[in-house]
């Protein structure tokens, strides 16, 4: 396959859309991120990188703390507008209908709508030309109800969530490829899984019939 030589640029895709909350009272703040990620396991380490001149880069420097809230295609309006407007010119909690809820550990509230929130205190900051990257750990997670199946198991991929990929916004609601470890899966594990696949898309047909 033939390909192009860039210059350098940032065109690592997809990659998370996320709301982060920040500030508290009058003061609290969202601003949309894709520049984030996980760093460590053991403890629970993430990141969010904020451009500098971000009313949200004070508001973190100075509280330490902050919500990672992940989106869906359903917050995807709201996710694009937190991004492209400044909490010093518009109230976004007002403007995008979304509504706050307290956090446990942190000041800054969580956003309600989002099907899974992070609570995160920062433990180091690292400065770059154009951004700040706030290294924290996840101090408490809060999911919905909804997304646990019968066996309590958490199931985020029928939350509908929400990528961003090279400046567009994309749905990730289609059937995953494979589990980890599938390219080495034995052929007796693969029998299993199937047949477990089997009778799930046979109990709910029933169910959509009744």
């Amino acid at each position: 396959m033939a390909k192009r030589e860039m210059k350098p640029g940032t065109m690592l895709n997809p990659v998370p859309a996320v709301m982060v909350t920040c500030g508290s009272g009058e003061e609290a703040n969202i601003i949309t991120i894709a520049w984030t990620g996980i760093i460590n396991s053991n403890p629970p380490i993430t990141y969010v990188s904020v451009r500098k001149s971000r009313h949200s880069h004070k508001l973190i420097s100075e509280s330490g703390e902050f919500v990672i809230n992940l989106t869906t295609e359903e917050l995807a309006k709201a996710t694009d507008y937190c991004g492209v407007k400044s909490g010093r010119d518009v109230n976004k909690i007002k403007d995008t209908g979304l509504t706050f809820e307290p956090a446990k550990e942190v000041s800054c509230p969580m956003i309600t709508e989002s099907p899974v929130n992070l609570e995160c205190k920062v433990i180091e900051v690292k400065e770059y030309p154009t951004h700040d990257m706030f290294i924290a750990e996840i101090v408490r997670v809060h999911a919905d109800e909804a997304l646990y199946d019968k066996t309590d198991r958490i199931r985020l991929d029928r939350a509908g969530l929400l990528a961003y990929n090279h400046g567009e916004y994309f749905g990730l609601k289609k059937q995953p490829i494979g589990k980890f470890g599938y390219s080495i899966m034995k052929a007796k594990t693969k029998k299993r899984i199937n047949r477990e696949k089997a009778r799930h898309s046979r109990s709910a047909g029933k169910k959509r019939k009744k």
